[in-house]
C-alpha cells in the first residue's frame, strides 16, 4: 500500500470594502491593526508564506512557503485585497502554485473558489452560474492556468452546483465524509448506505450528474480535521505528523490518501504558530519516508479515475449539521458566544434580499437589453472589468458586449447596471448569516451591499426599493437593545455609509483645509474609487479662520459617472468646520459664487457668511462628521493636535515637577496619587510611541522610559507600542534587504535585536528574519567576507541559524 497525505487550507475572509468606496475602512475591533484583513494577514497569511522550521537549539533552520506544500484555495475577493494591500504575501501565494506544480507532477496546489462565497444550493440558477464563471476567470487571471478543482463555499453542495462546476471544466471538489448518502464500486449495481461515521475518505468518488457530466469528489478525514482545528493538534508538529500518517487507512491495497481540510486561518490566526507545526509536520513526513505529501489534483491524476462512485446528500455543508439551514433559518447552529441569543433573523434577512434581487432582476434585463446584446452573458463577462478597470479593458468589454457603439451616457448606464448585479451577488456572501446577530460586522456588510443595490436601482430605474426592503428587515429580530431588528441596523449602519458624487466632493473640500492648503493650481486626486480634479481653488485667511472655495469634478472610476461641483468650506477654529457642495447650474460661474462667500469672510462677518452659505447651498451642509471614516480620524487628530499639545504640556509639567516624589513613592511601594498615574501614563506612552517610531532607535532612551513606566506601575498601550515598533522593524528590514553591507543598517539591526530582547513587547520580527535569511543563504558570494562576519554575529540574536561558511568567517574575524 502506498501512503499519501494531503493537507487542504481554505483561506477566506468576507469582503469588507465599503461598497461606495471600494475600500476597507478602519475596524476598531482589529486594533492595533487598521482592519481584520490586515490583522489576519499578519497572524496567518504572511506567516504561512514564510513558515519557520527550528533546529534543536531553537534557531530558525529553514524558512519555507507552506502554500507550496499543500492544497489550498483563496477567496477571490481576499486575493484582490492582498494584491492591493499586501503585495509581497500575494506574490508568495501565486508563486506557491508554480512551485507546487514543480513538486506535484505539474499539478499546482491551488484550487479555485466560487467567487464571493455565496451558498450555491440557495442561489438561483443565474447567480450560481455566474459565481462559478467568475471564480474560474479570477483563478486563470491570477494563477495563469485553468483550475482543476473548485472549493464550494462552506462545502455546501447539491446536484445543480456540482453540474455548474463540471460545466465550467472543473474536475473535482472536496466535501466532508458526511455529505455522501450512498456509495458503490464503479460498475456495481448495489448501493451501500453511508452510516453515521461517514464515507471512507481514503479514495475519491465519481458523481454522475443529471446532465450526463461527471465530477470527482474528495472527502477529508472529519475527526482528524476537527482535531487540527479544535483539538490542539497544532501544539506539536511531530505529533501532527504522526496523526496525519496514522490517518492513512490500511484496509485495502493500492494508493491510500489521508487528507484533512480546515479553514486556512487555523494555521496562525486561530492557533498561534500553527503554521510552524504544519511546516515541521510536512517536512518530517517526507524526510522520514513516512508517506508522500500530495495534492488532490496530483492524486486524481495518479489514480486516473475514481474506482468508487457516490450519491451526495443534497443541500448539505461542512459547517451545519442541518444541511444549509444556517444560512436561512434559526437551525440551532451558532458560535455559542451568546447562549441566549436566537437567530430567527436569518430567514427574514434572506427573504428580504431574495425579494430585492427579484425586484431588480427584470428591470436590469429590460434596461440592459437595450444596451447589451445579452445582459446575462455580459454579467458573466463583467469579471474582466472587475479585475481591471483600465480604460482599455472597459472599451474592449463594451465593444464586445454592446448592441451598438454606446455614447458616454449609455456607457455609464451599462456599467451601473452591471455594478447593480455585482452587488446583488455580493449581498449573499455567506458570512452574513454565519454568526449570531444581525448587527454583527458580517451581516452589516451584506446589508451594505443591499443598500448599494437600492442606491443604484434608484438612479437607474427611478424606483425606491428601500421601503420594501426596510419593511422586510423589520421582521429580522436582533438580540441587542440598540439594534432590535434589521431595519434599525440598516438605518444606523448602512445609510451613513452611502456616498454620492456630491458627498465625495464634500469630503475633498473638507479635507483640503487640513491636508492641502495650496491656494492655487489645478490638481488631480484619487479618493478611493473616485478621480477628483480641482480648478484653481481659492484659500482665504482671516485671523485664525480659513475659507476654501472653488470648483471640482468628481468622476467614479467604477461607473465613469461624473459631476461638476462648486464647494465652499469655512474653518472657524477647533472642530468648527462647515461647508456646502452642490452641482453647478447651467450658466453659473464658480468664480462669482466664490466671491459671494469670500466677501463676508474677509470682513469676518460670520452671520452674513452663514446666510451666504444658506443662499448658495441651501439647508444641506457638511461637517467633520461627514468625512469618510479613515480621513475623519486623521483630520480630527489634526484638529485636536493643539489641544493634545496643551494636555501634553500640562501632564508633562506634572510629570517633571513631581518625578522625584513619584520615584520616592515607588521605592516605598506606595500608590501614586490619583492625578499622578494618568499624567505619567500619558507622558511616558507618548514618548515611548515617538521613540519606537523613530530611526535610528534610541536603545538607552527607550529602555529608560520603559523602566520608568514599570517602576511606577503605570499602564501603557502595549498593543499600540508593539505595532509601532513592528513598523520600524519592517523599515529596517527593507534597508537590510537592499543594503546588507551598510554599516549603519547593520548597527540598527543590532540595536533592534538588543531592544526587543529587553522589552516585554515581543514584536513580530518576521520581516527582519526573512531579510537576514535571504542574505545568509543566498550563497558565499552574496556579501564580502568582512560583512559576512558581521552579519554572522547577528544571527543568534535574530533567532536565525548561521550558515557554516559564515560561522567560519566569524571565527576567523574574531
Amino acid at each position: 500500500m502506498e501512503r499519501f497525505v494531503c493537507v487542504h487550507g481554505h483561506f477566506y475572509q468576507p469582503p469588507r470594502e465599503n461598497p461606495w468606496l471600494e475600500a476597507v475602512q478602519v475596524e476598531d475591533s482589529a486594533y492595533p491593526y487598521h482592519d481584520w484583513n490586515e490583522r489576519i494577514t499578519a497572524e496567518c497569511y504572511a506567516p504561512n508564506a514564510s513558515a519557520r522550521i527550528l533546529d534543536d537549539a531553537g534557531l530558525i533552520a529553514r524558512i519555507v512557503n507552506n502554500y507550496a506544500a499543500i492544497s489550498f484555495d483563496f477567496g477571490p475577493t481576499l486575493l484582490a485585497w492582498l494584491e492591493r494591500s499586501a503585495p509581497d504575501v500575494y506574490a508568495r501565494v501565486i508563486e506557491a502554485d508554480r512551485l507546487g506544480g514543480e513538486r506535484f507532477s505539474g499539478h499546482g496546489g491551488a484550487m479555485a473558489q466560487a467567487y464571493n462565497h455565496m451558498i450555491l444550493p440557495l442561489a438561483n440558477a443565474r447567480d450560481r452560474h455566474t459565481q462559478v464563471a467568475w471564480g474560474v476567470y479570477d483563478f486563470v487571471h491570477r494563477f495563469g492556468r485553468a483550475p482543476e478543482g473548485m472549493w464550494l463555499p462552506e462545502a455546501a453542495v447539491d446536484m445543480a452546483s456540482l453540474d455548474a462546476l463540471a460545466q465550467a471544466g472543473i474536475r473535482f471538489t472536496v466535501l466532508s465524509p458526511y455529505q455522501l448518502a450512498r456509495v458503490r464500486p464503479v460498475g456495481a449495481s448495489a448501493w451501500t448506505e453511508v452510516g453515521p461515521d461517514g464515507a471512507d475518505p481514503s479514495q475519491p468518488y465519481r458523481v454522475a450528474l443529471p446532465s450526463g457530466r461527471q465530477i470527482a469528489v474528495f472527502l477529508y478525514d472529519g475527526p482528524l480535521s476537527q482535531a487540527i482545528a479544535f483539538g490542539g493538534l497544532l501544539h506539536d508538529g511531530a505529533h501532527l505528523a504522526e496523526r496525519l500518517v496514522a490517518g492513512v487507512r490500511a484496509a485495502a491495497a493500492g494508493p491510500r490518501l489521508a487528507s484533512v481540510a480546515t479553514d486556512g486561518e487555523t494555521y496562525g490566526h486561530h492557533h498561534r504558530h500553527g503554521e510552524m507545526a504544519l511546516a515541521f509536520a510536512l517536512e518530517r513526513i517526507e524526510a522520514a519516508g513516512l508517506a508522500r505529501v500530495t495534492t488532490y489534483a496530483e492524486h486524481l491524476a495518479r489514480l486516473g479515475a475514481p474506482a468508487l462512485e457516490a450519491q451526495i446528500r443534497p443541500d448539505s455543508s461542512w459547517s451545519c449539521a442541518h444541511g444549509v439551514e444556517r444560512w436561512r433559518a434559526d437551525c440551532g447552529c451558532s458560535t455559542g458566544a451568546q447562549p441566549t441569543w436566537t437567530q430567527g433573523w436569518r430567514r427574514a434577512l434572506r427573504e428580504a434580499l431574495d425579494d430585492l434581487r427579484d425586484r431588480v432582476g427584470p428591470r436590469f434585463e429590460a434596461q440592459a437589453g437595450a444596451l447589451l446584446a445579452d445582459p446575462w452573458r455580459a454579467r458573466d463577462a463583467y469579471i474582466e472589468v472587475v479585475l481591471d478597470r483600465s480604460p482599455e479593458t472597459v472599451d474592449r468589454f463594451l465593444a464586445a458586449q454592446a448592441r451598438t457603439a454606446l455614447d458616454p451616457d449609455a456607457r455609464v448606464r451599462a456599467l451601473k447596471l452591471l455594478e447593480l448585479q455585482r452587488h446583488a451577488m455580493l449581498m449573499y456572501t455567506s458570512c452574513g448569516w454565519f454568526f449570531d446577530d444581525i448587527a454583527g460586522l458580517e451581516a452589516v456588510q451584506v446589508l451594505r451591499y443591499a443598500g448599494r443595490v437600492v442606491h443604484l436601482a434608484r438612479d437607474l430605474f427611478g424606483v425606491d426599493l428601500e421601503g420594501a426592503l426596510l419593511e422586510r428587515l423589520a421582521q429580522a429580530r436582533g438580540n441587542r437593545p440598540e439594534a432590535p431588528d434589521g431595519r434599525q441596523v440598516y438605518l444606523s449602519s448602512v445609510r451613513p455609509a452611502m456616498v454620492s458624487l456630491t458627498e465625495v466632493g464634500a469630503h475633498v473640500a473638507l479635507t483640503e483645509l487640513f491636508v492641502d492648503e495650496r491656494p492655487g493650481g489645478a490638481d488631480g486626486r484619487r479618493v478611493y474609487c473616485y478621480e477628483v480634479t480641482r480648478r484653481e481653488p481659492v484659500l482665504e485667511r482671516a485671523g485664525g479662520m480659513r475659507l476654501s472655495a472653488g470648483a471640482l469634478t468628481v468622476r467614479s472610476a467604477v461607473t465613469l459617472e461624473a459631476a461638476d461641483l462648486f464647494y465652499g468650506v469655512a474653518h472657524l477654529g477647533d472642530h468648527n468646520v462647515v461647508g456646502g457642495v452642490r452641482p453647478l447650474a447651467p450658466g453659473e460661474t464658480w468664480q462669482a459664487l466664490v466671491e459671494g462667500l469670500a466677501e463676508p469672510f474677509r470682513r469676518a462677518h460670520l452671520a452674513e457668511l452663514v446666510r451666504a452659505m444658506d443662499r448658495v447651498f441651501g439647508a444641506r451642509t457638511y461637517t467633520l462628521a461627514d468625512l469618510f471614516r479613515d480621513e475623519q480620524r486623521q483630520v480630527i487628530g489634526r484638529v485636536v493636535a493643539a489641544a493634545e499639545e496643551e494636555a501634553a504640556a500640562a501632564y508633562g509639567q506634572i510629570y517633571e515637577h513631581h518625578a522625584a516624589l513619584m520615584r520616592y513613592l515607588a521605592q516605598a511601594d506606595a500608590a501614586l496619587p490619583a492625578g499622578f498615574a494618568p499624567a505619567a501614563a500619558f507622558v511616558l506612552g507618548q514618548r515611548l510611541r515617538q521613540a519606537l517610531g523613530t530611526r535610528p532607535l534610541d536603545l538607552d532612551g527607550i529602555l529608560a522610559l520603559w523602566a520608568e513606566a514599570r517602576s511606577w506601575g503605570v499602564r501603557v498601550d502595549e498593543a499600540g507600542l508593539r505595532y509601532t515598533l513592528e513598523r520600524t522593524l519592517d523599515a529596517i528590514a527593507g534597508d537590510l534587504a537592499t543594503a546588507p553591507a551598510d554599516a549603519g543598517v547593520l548597527a540598527e539591526v543590532g540595536d533592534a535585536t538588543r531592544l526587543t530582547a529587553r522589552l516585554p513587547l515581543a514584536p513580530d520580527m518576521r520581516a527582519l528574519q526573512n531579510a537576514y535569511w535571504a542574505i545568509a543563504w543566498a550563497g558565499p558570494t552574496a556579501v564580502a567576507p568582512a560583512h559576512a562576519a558581521h552579519l554572522a554575529a547577528l544571527g543568534p540574536s535574530l533567532g536565525v541559524a548561521v550558515p557554516p561558511l559564515w560561522q567560519a568567517l566569524a571565527v576567523h574575524d574574531a
